[in-house]
Formats: structure tokens, C-alpha cells, sequence
């Protein structure tokens, strides 16, 4: 797995008093492209707990290079950028449609644990095999 693209049309709830997107709302667009991730190469969170793992946020970091405004149509893409030992990293990239200029780029970065002890497992091959990271 590459990369993923999610288009996401920014609602007037996700604006502040100034008419661009509110700071804090981009995470939830890593959350979603992250999930749009996932479910990409053939996992969703839901089938990662049955399979007994989770994967927490550790870290998170977030460049504001241009603000996004109500009504403009984004692409958001997301890619594993590491994986090294129980840690995983999704960056992402939001840019309006059809420009190359980047407004927002980072990433989290996760740790696989167990569903049970919440402790640090090894992450499973086949989601490492799925998503690239292998």
C-alpha cells in the first residue's frame, strides 16, 4: 500500500471566528484518512480488537503552512512514512483539490498493544505485509 486520497469538504462547524479551519479539527482528519488507510489494505480498527491489538496514539505532530476555508474541497492523503519495532507512523498531507501546495502535513505515531494488557506487542505480519510497512 501506497498512499491513500480522501476527499473531505470542510462543513461551517469545522471553522473558527476567523473562517478557517480551527487548528485542532486537522488530527480528525489524520484520524479519518488514517482509517481510510486501514481499511484500504483490508483492516479497520474493529478487526484489529478482534484480533486481539490496538493502536494507540504515542505522538502526534501537526505543520500549519495555510489555512483551509469553509466550503473548500480537500485531499488528504495518508501513508505509513516508518515502522520500527512496536511503532507504527501514519503521516499526512492536506492540500486543497487540484493544487500542489501543501496547508497541513504530519503525522501520529502509534504503538501496537495488546487489547488485553494494554502492553506493547509485536505488530502482526499481515498488517505490516498490507500496509507497506514490510
Amino acid at each position: 500500500m501506497d498512499r491513500i486520497v480522501m476527499e473531505y469538504r470542510v462543513p461551517y462547524a469545522d471553522t473558527d471566528q476567523m473562517g478557517v479551519v480551527y487548528y485542532g479539527n486537522y488530527l480528525t482528519l489524520f484520524e479519518r484518512s488514517r482509517n481510510e488507510l486501514m481499511r484500504s489494505c483490508g483492516y479497520t480498527y474493529k478487526k484489529c480488537e478482534e484480533e486481539g491489538w490496538m493502536l494507540p496514539v504515542i505522538h502526534a505532530e501537526v505543520n500549519y503552512h495555510s489555512p483551509a476555508h469553509y466550503d473548500d474541497l480537500l485531499e488528504v492523503t495518508a501513508y505509513v512514512q516508518a515502522q520500527k519495532g512496536v511503532r507504527l507512523e501514519i503521516a499526512c498531507e492536506v492540500r486543497r483539490k487540484g493544487e500542489e501546495r501543501v496547508l497541513v502535513d504530519g503525522f501520529t505515531r502509534h504503538c501496537f498493544v495488546s487489547t488485553k494488557t494494554f502492553r506493547p506487542v509485536p505488530p502482526p505480519d499481515a498488517f505490516l505485509v498490507a500496509t507497506g510497512a514490510k
